[in-house]
């Protein structure tokens, strides 16, 4: 799950706004412990379809 869709328990906003201290500090917690955790589900499905693109091209070339 990104952090994006969390809600924070101390404001009950997004986690990914920051509004509290509380947020913010686990904002920090989770982009350190997982660098993808920032990127949206739509960008890592199309950065696997490009890498699968790539491997084919790759593949091709070698034949």
């Amino acid at each position: 799950m990104t952090y994006d869709r969390l809600v924070c328990a101390n404001c009950a906003s997004p986690v990914s706004e920051g509004r509290c201290p509380v947020c913010r500090a686990n904002r920090e917690r989770l982009q350190q412990q997982n660098p993808l955790a920032a990127l949206s589900p739509m960008a890592l499905v199309a950065l696997v379809a490009v890498l699968v693109a790539a491997m084919a091209l790759l593949a091709h070339q070698t034949v």
